[in-house]
């Protein structure tokens, strides 16, 4: 039987998202990262956020490997007051904002029964709330650069698979992507309704490569459900139609379209990244 295809073709750069300004969240790896890269290849400036402080060491080498177009902000998507200090920021520093991907997440695995209600607490700040300050603290200067676009600006939700489908031991998580597709779909509408030039959709990406999935799979490891975390990842590449979990920048590709004006027409929708999981 054929294999599929291992091997992601290198991106080559581009304008679609030229003389545009894209803020990221949980920007410092994995997903965010990529979007990041590709968004910049794209002809963005893009404003990384994240936890970490503007002088951290390792903050300063992903800007400097990035290049001039790369800013950064720390950010605590949780904290209210972080949101308004970066709309502050990148309205004087920018002047606009087109793009928002309310990437930033975290996990909390467990039996329900065994989940305690801090946690869950805290997993929904972080992935819930932090959605919602974001759409909120950004909503009136997206509308206001969004008028300069075809299709508008674009908000782009990162949920998850789990936000479609349930999972062992992944309640707390999937309850908080589930939140932010209908999330999503809500304020997608609301906007629309009043003539708001914010498009606003929600991604779903499948298993993908990332360190927060790496941790996920050697936790479980070390709790004695599979001898090694790689033999968990080969049980989702086998689970998965296409024979393999997704690298990050597949899921940055369709992140690009959404953030480009090839998606004028695309407001409240899921899409759905995730090599054939949900279709089965």
């Amino acid at each position: 039987m054929a294999r599929c295809q291992t091997k992601v073709d290198a991106v080559t750069s581009g304008t679609r998202i030229v003389d545009t300004v894209a803020l990221i969240t949980g920007a410092l790896r994995g997903i965010g990262l990529e979007i990041a890269k590709r968004f910049l290849r794209e002809g963005a400036t893009v404003i990384l956020a994240d936890l970490k402080s503007e002088q951290d060491a390792g903050v300063n080498a992903v800007l400097t490997e990035l290049g001039p177009a790369a800013h950064y902000v720390q950010l605590d998507v949780a904290n209210e007051s972080d949101w308004r200090n970066a709309r502050a920021r990148i309205t004087d520093r920018h002047g606009r904002l087109d793009i928002l991907v309310n990437n930033a997440g975290t996990e909390c695995a467990g039996a329900v029964e065994d989940i305690a209600l801090p946690d869950w607490r805290r997993v929904m700040s972080i992935n819930v709330d932090g959605v919602f300050l974001g759409t909120k603290t950004f909503a009136s200067l997206l509308e206001e650069s969004g008028a300069t676009r075809r299709g508008g600006a674009s908000i782009i939700n990162v949920s998850s698979i789990l936000g479609l489908v349930g999972f062992s031991d992944a309640s707390a998580y999937s309850a908080t992507k589930g939140a932010v597709r209908l999330f999503t779909k809500s304020t997608a509408v609301e906007f629309a309704h009043k003539r708001a030039p914010i498009r606003v959709n929600s991604l779903h990406p499948g298993f993908v490569r990332t360190p927060l999935l790496l941790q996920g799979m050697q936790r479980w490891a070390d709790e004695g459900r599979a001898p090694t975390a790689q033999h968990l990842l080969d049980a989702l590449a086998e689970k998965t139609p296409v024979g393999r979990i997704a690298e990050p920048e597949e899921i940055a590709s369709v992140a690009l379209f959404l953030a480009s004006e090839d998606s004028s027409y695309v407001t409240g929708a899921e899409i759905v990244v995730d090599g054939g999981w949900t279709a089965q």
